[in-house]
């Protein structure tokens, strides 16, 4: 992917025809957005800080990247992109719903799940090339006859919410690696459970700690211990106060406070789905030796380099693909604006320059 400019010629979209809208048959199913759901898998991962976040950085890079229309000419010794008009789907590919919209909760699923799908609503009469789409969650897409995490190219029967749909109608982008939700299955899993510890203590109201008999009493049968275990919590939880008398006393845990919040294990499973996900640590708050970067725009580069630039390639090339556009012609996100048109470089370059100049003015 280029990030530096070409020269750009318009052109005459490929096909302005009206669109048509797909027939409905068996992709009744789709636009019927109560029958929609995401999956109970990505609901849970998306409740770890960690995982939220990365998506939620690539996401939003992805989201806000325009599209480029382009085809190549040879020059003897490299070929020279050409940009060319846009279609009108390049701009908004689901006339519904924004740009931003649609390829943020495309690059989620292919981040989550591996693949991710869009049904073509519309088609040109002239050309029988899609004119818009329409994102399909990826929780509700089996692929049937390749069932497992991993794919081994597009599907040829893929049902939507148990209905078959024409293949035809399908864009399958393929992720160049198996999803989060199978690859990082075990450190999220980790990271809940720890969590969930934490959240015990953080809403436990009273030290956490054990009764005990002395020797001047009877022994107690488990479930005489288990009622006034019960008894003395739910005291405790209604007045500070607690009263025992000579026979039972209570021994608080002297366990370190930092130990009970799990603070260094939590700690170490974020920097754990740092590396699933991509995202350089430091980008999520997390403290690691050994990464640093000199200012925003370095910042804006490795998210580019090390987390989104395989999704981003994934989207290109999948969209680039003779069912959609002519032969010779592709698409690719406009990833230096992004990387190099940083404003807060812009105002760091202005204000050295306005130093710059009062020093001229007094010498």
């Amino acid at each position: 992917m280029a990030l530096f400019g070409s020269k750009k010629v318009n052109a005459t979209p490929a096909f302005a025809s009206a669109p048509v809208q797909a027939a409905a048959g068996s992709a009744a199913q789709v636009g019927q957005f109560y029958t929609y759901s995401v999956g109970a898998s990505q609901e849970l991962a998306l409740s770890v800080p960690t995982v939220a976040r990365s998506i939620q950085m690539i996401a939003s890079m992805v989201g806000c990247l325009e599209l480029k229309h382009y085809t190549t000419q040879w020059t003897g010794s490299k070929y020279e992109e050409i940009y060319i008009s846009n279609e009108q789907w390049m701009d908004q590919p689901d006339p519904k719903v924004t740009r931003n919209f649609i390829f943020a909760q495309l690059v989620t699923d292919l981040i989550l799940w591996g693949s991710g799908y869009w049904f073509i609503t519309s088609r040109s009469q002239a050309t029988g090339r899609p004119l818009s789409f329409q994102w399909l969650p990826a929780a509700m897409v089996n692929t049937v006859d390749q069932p497992g995490a991993q794919r081994f190219g597009p599907s040829d029967n893929i049902t939507f919410n148990g209905i078959q749909l024409n293949t035809d109608d399908v864009i399958q982008f393929l992720a160049p690696t198996q999803g989060l939700l199978y690859t990082g299955n075990r450190a999220i899993n980790t990271a809940i459970k720890l969590q969930q510890a934490a959240d015990r203590f953080a809403v436990n109201e009273i030290a956490a700690g054990w009764l005990q008999q002395t020797d001047a009493s009877e022994p107690m049968s488990a479930e005489d211990l288990s009622e006034l275990a019960a008894a003395w919590r739910n005291a405790r939880q209604v007045g500070a106060i607690g009263a025992l008398n000579s026979v039972i006393t209570f021994k608080e845990f002297s366990a370190d406070p930092n130990k009970l919040q799990l603070v260094e294990a939590r700690q170490f499973q974020a920097l754990e789905l740092s590396r699933t996900t991509g995202v350089p640590a430091y980008l999520l708050g997390i403290s690691v030796g050994g990464y640093t970067y000199q200012n925003a725009q370095q910042a804006r580069q490795d998210l580019y380099l090390l987390g989104s630039k395989q999704y981003l390639d994934c989207i290109e090339q999948t969209l680039s693909m003779n069912q959609i556009l002519p032969r010779g012609r592709y698409v690719k996100f406009d990833v230096s604006d992004y990387v190099y048109e940083n404003n807060l470089a812009n105002v760091e370059r202005e204000a050295d320059f306005n130093a710059q100049n009062r020093e001229d003015e007094y010498s």
